[in-house]
């Protein structure tokens, strides 16, 4: 029986690689593989399911390491670190301390792949302490991120994360950007896509609701496009005086306190606070639209829940979007031109006005074209190649190659 070793530096939140890892626990378990799970956490706290197991944990805030776990994003839905800011000694300490619980994994376990998440630190510095071990990384996309906020590391994440065997990506795109980034030939990033679970998002016992309700779901985060959803809302609610805005998330920092303040002070939003999978799966299948307009993503895992819980989809013209989604959901979803960028996340301030202007257009026609249905039904095949099931079976083949048996 095949063993694999699956790696996480940070806490396995329940979106972005959360999600992920959780659902390739539970798929590697149906597959008949051994496996262990390695996560980052603050220290004090129980210790998380992933995937129906426990993970080892590296602790954060006391035990292992003193600050508080760094993240893959600059705002997280915790209490976070951002590595922009860690000092050399922190730095080094991070490094130490990923490294000896590595090695003590990798020699009581014997795995025959290391599965690491995000082309960041840990994912760089695996084969320092098992180079014999092959090593597949998931690109989640922010490693490109952190390579621009932190230009110090990027020269040793580009080195470390070189050495390893395979990479797995959402997109087309991404590979062609990681192949350039890491300085590696293509046919070693291998495109698996996003994934969701489909036996809790489903449109069976989708709500019937008095009022239209749109749901966003994500971080309090002005990359996200939260603050220009808010101003398009407002817009909108002068037309549809009944229209309500539900959001689903958290967010952590001055940033999101001053979101949250905002939204407490506005009529129709109603703040579902950090939402399990069940609860919003329960969630999606009320609302009319769901509306992601973020600046920056890979491919949106939460579009795919939401199509599949039967809401119509508003979301920002992301190359994930656009390429991966877009050809699948047909009319079901309805793209915003994004504002010029003077960052990877960050919109030109001047263009800001025109993009709550499409975005509220956008969210009105979606409104106007009335109930989904069941997307079975509606759009049959659209939503296969993205069930946990097919990713895991993409996926599961790069382990395989990697360890020299594809």
């Amino acid at each position: 029986m095949p063993r694999v070793l699956h790696l996480l530096s940070q806490r396995p939140f329940l979106t972005g690689s959360g999600v992920t890892l959780d659902a390739l626990v539970r798929q590697t378990a149906e597959a008949g593989w051994e496996q262990r799970v390695m996560v980052g956490v603050p220290a004090g706290e129980p210790l998380p399911r992933v995937g129906g197991l426990t993970p080892e944990a590296v602790t954060f805030g006391a035990g292992d390491l003193d600050f508080p776990v760094p993240g893959m994003s600059d705002v997280m839905p915790y209490r976070s670190t951002r590595f922009a800011a860690m000092d050399a000694l922190q730095l080094e300490r991070y490094r130490e301390v990923w490294r000896r619980h590595v090695a003590g994994a990798v020699e009581r376990f014997a795995p025959d792949v290391i599965h690491s998440h995000h082309v960041w630190l840990l994912s760089a510095l695996v084969k320092d302490v098992a180079p014999w071990v092959p090593v597949v990384t998931q690109c989640h996309a922010t490693g490109f991120r952190q390579m621009e906020l932190c230009p110090h590391l990027a020269a040793e994440v580009r080195a470390g994360c070189r050495r390893n065997d395979r990479f797995v990506v959402l997109h087309a795109g991404h590979a062609e950007r990681l192949a350039a980034v890491l300085g590696i030939p293509r046919e070693r990033v291998h495109v698996v896509g996003a994934g969701y679970r489909n036996e809790l998002f489903h449109a069976r016992g989708r709500r019937a609701r008095s009022a239209p309700r749109l749901l966003y779901v994500g971080k309090y985060s002005a990359a996200k496009g939260l603050p220009q959803l808010l101003d398009a809302f407002e817009r909108l609610r002068g037309k549809l005086p009944d229209l309500v805005l539900e959001v689903a998330g958290s967010g952590g920092g001055p940033e999101a306190g001053a979101l949250e303040a905002r939204m407490a002070a506005l009529d129709g939003v109603v703040r579902l606070g950090q939402l399990a999978q069940p609860e919003l799966a329960h969630a999606m299948r009320g609302a009319a639209v769901c509306v992601l307009p973020s600046f920056y993503e890979g491919v949106p895992l939460v579009l795919v829940e939401a199509l599949a819980c039967g809401c119509r989809l508003v979301a920002t013209r992301l190359e994930g979007v656009e390429s991966e989604l877009a050809p699948h959901f047909a009319e079901t979803l309805e793209m915003v031109d994004l504002p010029p960028m003077t960052g990877v996340d960050t919109p030109d301030p001047d263009g800001l006005p025109a993009f709550v202007d499409r975005l509220a257009a956008a969210l009105e026609r979606a409104l106007a074209r009335g109930p989904l249905g069941d997307p079975v039904t509606a759009l049959p095949g659209a939503l296969e190649p993205f069930t946990w099931g097919a990713v895991f079976r993409r996926v599961e083949a790069v382990w395989r190659l990697a360890m020299g048996r594809g």
